[in-house]
């Protein structure tokens, strides 16, 4: 898995000293990027012409505060100034950052307090089994509503490259943050800024708002530096930051999961793509969950995925010494089981030697103590890092053993279901293509499987699939840029028994430029509807009975917006859209890992 080194913008891998033509940013690419970029064919890697439709401004936020922040830090400002004007083709200062206005703020005519009442969707999957279905009574949008979707109001963010976090609507507002590091508290119906305030890093995971003891209620967010934040949901005021992990590269990318004043913590890292450079001593992360009091921040457990602390193994061809074992990264929001008093998460592969038995898997945790239940490997001996990605005599073996390591991770959240016979099952799915259904009593033994679409590095399933009462909904985001019109589908599975209900193929790419229909964003189900969203910013929505398109959204376009920012619609990835209260909440523009158009987009939809 690699979502923000190896599939990013800019392969910024190499530690090496800078010539005296550094200030050169096309000497820069060439030294520090084309291998990855240039006339690019690796899925996950944009070639020069996605970087291109960026502005300066907005590549050095991601240089300087977003994916790219860790790498980055080994170029001087200067440099990195120079890589974002070569790369966007653009001075700096034709395209400047907007500030937002005053006038975006609700003011006191629009000033409500925080509250729990009314319909709402929290966190990432909307409840603790990680369904992302939405009850009518709840969404207020019926099915013969949605082909009259129309775009309501549209917000920018500044500065970004990309769409924000899955957007959170609780009591009226509308939590959400952006890879610059910042979260906003928006009116949800009108998009008017009740608060804005900034992390230390980048923010990928969903927000949870929860309730103290005293009533106060609290946003719990993670950082891409690891950190977990605590904010007065009122006015945004911090109220802790805790660091839960300093191994190299660590950060917080599945949203955390609140539940009976605990809050469960996922952990990835960037590391794996320093594999890729024989100067870097890969690996040394261990993917991880930890428990914190939601109180104070207070560590109750934790527990790692390699439970081997990592070791010198051996030096590679450059002379470097290696580490392992390594990976195993939670990528997704933990999954609660309250009868069983456990905790699911899917892990990722290993990032160097040796091979261990915990990743790719579908793991058990005990809520109270962190124990691991029981672990079901799905491929074994999967290392993979950035070396793999290098080909012929630019792999280093010693770190990447196998070339065609399949990084079968788990990146999306397993889902705790109910059969009509009242018996439950736990599904899964990952980028191999396959869905699984397993046994929660029975040590996770599997009950089916089922393969919807091909797998790659990028797909089949990575941010997430969605249940009803029936059915289970699996995007793929298998992507061939040979023929954009073999990329990805959509499918129902019966998870009685696993058998495919429909299988939708994308529409003709036809004259469509670019074109990439690969359902990589997680997906979004409400009665009679299923939402998803593809890699070239089309929104599909289905029948959950038939498949058939009810409606297509093509988002990727300019937008006015409520807050005065210019804004852009782009690839739809990562979180899928949120439906409360007769509106459809959705993220548009991502310009990493597989994006093909930039975009800094947050729109809202209502039938009209």
């Amino acid at each position: 898995m690699r979502p923000f080194a190896v599939a990013s913008f800019f392969c910024l891998l190499l530690g090496l000293t800078v010539s005296s033509n550094a200030q050169d940013g096309a000497v820069l690419y060439q030294k520090y990027c084309a291998t990855c970029h240039q006339n690019s064919s690796e899925e996950g890697v944009p070639p020069r012409e996605v970087m291109a439709k960026m502005s300066p401004e907005q590549i050095l936020q991601v240089l300087e505060k977003g994916a790219m922040k860790s790498q980055a830090s080994e170029r001087s400002r200067a440099q990195r100034r120079a890589l974002a004007e070569y790369l966007s083709g653009k001075p700096f200062g034709d395209d400047p950052l907007n500030a937002i206005p005053q006038s975006a703020y609700c003011g006191d005519a629009g000033t409500s307090h925080a509250s729990l009442d009314g319909p709402a969707w929290n966190g990432w999957g909307a409840n603790l089994t990680n369904t992302r279905f939405v009850p009518a009574e709840t969404a207020k949008l019926a099915a013969q509503d949605v082909p009259r979707l129309k775009l309501k109001w549209a917000f920018g963010y500044p500065g970004a490259s990309s769409g924000g976090t899955a957007p959170v609507v609780v009591g009226g507002r509308l939590y959400v943050g952006d890879a610059e590091g910042d979260l906003y508290a928006l009116n949800a119906q009108t998009g008017c800024i009740y608060w804005k305030t900034e992390a230390e890093a980048g923010i990928r995971s969903a927000v949870n708002i929860g309730k103290t003891g005293s009533g106060r209620l609290v946003a719990y967010f993670g950082d891409q530096s690891a950190n977990m934040y605590a904010v007065d949901a009122d006015s945004g005021k911090t109220l802790w930051k805790v660091k839960v992990e300093d191994a190299s590269r660590a950060a917080i990318t599945g949203a955390p999961t609140l539940y009976d004043g605990v809050l469960y913590v996922p952990m990835s890292s960037r590391e794996e793509g320093g594999g890729g450079d024989p100067k870097y001593a890969c690996c040394t992360f261990r993917g991880s969950v930890t428990a914190l009091d939601a109180a104070t921040g207070k560590q109750i457990w934790k527990t790692y995925t390699v439970t081997e602390e990592p070791k010198p193994t051996q030096k590679n061809r450059a002379g470097t010494q290696l580490w392992g074992p390594a990976g195993g990264a939670v990528w997704n929001t933990p999954t609660i089981d309250v009868q069983r008093s456990a905790l699911y998460i899917g892990t990722g592969n290993n990032y160097s030697p040796p091979a261990t038995r915990a990743t790719d898997s579908v793991v058990a945790l005990d809520m109270k103590s962190g124990k691991i239940r029981w672990i079901h490997q799905f491929t074994a001996n999967d290392i993979w890092n950035g070396s793999c990605l290098r080909g012929g005599d630019l792999r280093e073996p010693a770190v990447c053993p196998d070339a065609n390591a399949p990084d079968t991770d788990f990146a999306s959240s397993p889902i705790l279901v109910q059969l009509q016979s009242g018996r439950q099952i736990l599904l899964t799915a990952n980028k191999s293509g396959m869905t699984w259904a397993l046994d929660p009593d029975q040590q996770g033994k599997t009950i089916w499987a089922q393969e919807v679409g091909k797998g790659s590095l990028q797909g089949g399933v990575l941010w997430g699939f969605a249940v009803d009462g029936e059915n289970a909904y699996i995007p793929n985001g298998y992507s061939d840029q040979a023929n954009p019109d073999a990329s990805g589908v959509m499918a129902a599975l019966a998870f009685s028994d696993g058998h495919v209900v429909w299988r939708t193929p994308n529409p003709p790419c036809a004259d469509r430029k670019p074109c990439k229909p690969s359902h990589v964003a997680a997906v979004t189900v409400m009665p009679g509807v299923v939402f998803s969203g593809t890699m070239d910013g089309h929104l599909y929505a289905y029948s959950t009975g038939d498949g058939k398109i009810l409606l297509d959204l093509n988002t990727a376009q300019d937008y006015q917006t409520v807050n005065g920012v210019k804004a852009k619609g782009g690839s739809l990835s990562n979180a899928g859209p949120t439906i409360v209260d007769g509106m459809l909440y959705l993220n548009s523009g991502y310009s990493h890992h597989g994006g093909v158009i930039p975009g800094n987009a947050l729109l809202v939809f209502s039938p009209q």
